[in-house]
């Protein structure tokens, strides 16, 4: 993280996505600008820093998930965002806290692997094209009792490698088929289980490695994916696995994310006959955001520096249901503001990915031009606003159902209105959405 963001320049990234929410976007620069001045701190003094949790509240389809979404892109550091109601507490059948840090150990490993790749790939290119050169024309070879090749011979076969090196790179064999051998591990027995039984059979075989025999196969494939396949093998070969899963180990505890969303979903303390508790699912979490060893296939990982950003739209819990020593886990909290008509029109136009700019991208592949004319965005926006605040508030999601049913007719009709023009003004909006927005009971259903 050495080049770390700003407070103010990781605000404008998100600002390019997300319209509004400050507080959160200000919180989230503050806590991440935190780390990088961490690891500039004295060794001493540096293991006692340790991160300001946060813990964000907003109703649905404000901007909380995508706050998370721009941050993966943002960071340079293992970032992992997951659903807290996907967990059990240990004991029952599901998955049990302790994966959230095996998963980010995976993402830390990935991405430094990842790096390293990049750093060997010019290397491997090479060695994978010399090996793909060897299958499309094989080397003189000179068998026991046999003459060896003349140097006539050996010039030949040299020149004609080089025109076949050239022909490669200039993508003339891109329509040839080769046949390559791949070599994978077998596992020779099956795995039984109820619950992640992939992972289970992954992990056997990361454990079992050099002692389950390798099965060579023969596949048939176009030069260019030949050439992808053999670049990833001299690359895995080139990679040193020790130094990949030290450096990855260290990224992931001294910088690594977890974005846990849904927290409200495990708030609450009713717990009735022999459901999963939602407390108990709590009480797990704790150790693991309070600083615990966690056992992973790459070595023991401490949590106490990793950064959670928690989330939730406490529609019927309140973050107070959660247990007190939880509660003092997260000690920054920020609310999320609920959306309007006046934010809908920016988040319909301003944002690198706008609804607006998706949709108009959209039906121009079918070779139609969309214009929306001002009128028409304040008329959607209006009209989003106005459905969720008479059935339920669901934010920013209300306009993608608002714009699919606006311009329903339009791609359906599309690919028989080539070269169309279409010209959406607010009395178009106001047509097409007029019958579900007088009948209540068919907005809900419909919008």
């Amino acid at each position: 993280m050495d080049n770390s963001l700003t407070p103010r320049q990781t605000v404008e990234e998100l600002d390019k996505y997300i319209i509004g929410q400050h507080k959160a976007k200000r919180a989230v620069a503050i806590a991440l600008r935190n780390r990088w001045r961490r690891q500039r701190l004295p060794e001493d003094l540096r293991d006692e820093v340790l991160p300001k949790n946060i813990i964000m509240i907003g109703p649905t389809g404000v901007g909380k998930t995508e706050i998370a979404r721009r941050l993966a892109k943002l960071v340079q550091a293992p970032f992992l965002k997951i659903e807290a109601s996907k967990f059990t507490e240990v004991g029952y059948v599901g998955r049990d806290v302790d994966s959230i840090i095996r998963d980010l150990t995976e993402i830390g490993i990935n991405m430094v692997k990842g790096e390293m790749a990049e750093q060997v790939r010019e290397k491997a290119e090479a060695m994978a094209e010399d090996h793909l050169i060897d299958v499309l024309l094989p080397p003189l070879r000179t068998a026991p009792g046999f003459e060896a090749p003349s140097a006539e011979q050996q010039e030949q076969q040299s020149t004609t490698r080089e025109k076949l090196r050239q022909q490669l790179r200039e993508g003339k064999l891109d329509n040839r088929t080769v046949e390559l051998e791949t070599k994978e591990k077998v596992m020779p027995f099956g795995i039984v289980s109820n619950v992640g039984m992939e992972e289970i059979e992954m992990n056997l075989k990361d454990m079992l490695g050099g002692l389950l025999p390798e099965k060579t196969k023969r596949r048939k494939m176009k030069v260019p994916d030949a050439l992808r396949l053999l670049v990833q093998e001299e690359a895995a070969k080139l990679i040193d696995m020790e130094k990949v899963t030290r450096e990855a180990l260290k990224r992931v505890e001294q910088s690594g994310i977890v974005f846990l969303d849904e927290i409200d979903k495990i708030a609450g303390r009713e717990s009735h006959g022999p459901d999963v508790s939602r407390e108990g699912v709590q009480r797990d979490l704790l150790p693991i955001v309070e600083g615990s060893t966690i056992t992973t296939k790459y070595g023991p990982v401490r949590t106490d520096h990793v950064l959670f950003i928690a989330a939730g739209a406490f529609h019927v819990s309140k973050p107070s249901d959660l247990i007190p020593e939880l509660q003092g886990r997260f000690p920054i909290r920020v609310e999320l503001d609920s959306l309007g008509r006046e934010e809908f029109i920016r988040i319909l136009t301003e944002p690198q990915n706008a609804l607006i700019k998706q949709q108009i991208a959209l039906l121009a592949t079918e070779e139609i031009e969309l214009n929306f004319s001002r009128d028409s965005i304040e008329e959607i926006a209006g009209i989003a606003a106005q459905v969720n605040e008479r059935t339920e508030n669901i934010g920013a999601r209300r306009l993608h159902t608002v714009m699919e049913r606006l311009l329903d007719e339009i791609s359906f009709d599309a690919p028989e209105k080539k070269g169309a023009k279409v010209n959406i003004d607010a009395a178009y909006v106001r047509e097409r959405l007029a019958d579900v927005l007088k009948s209540e009971d068919l907005s809900r259903y419909i919008l």
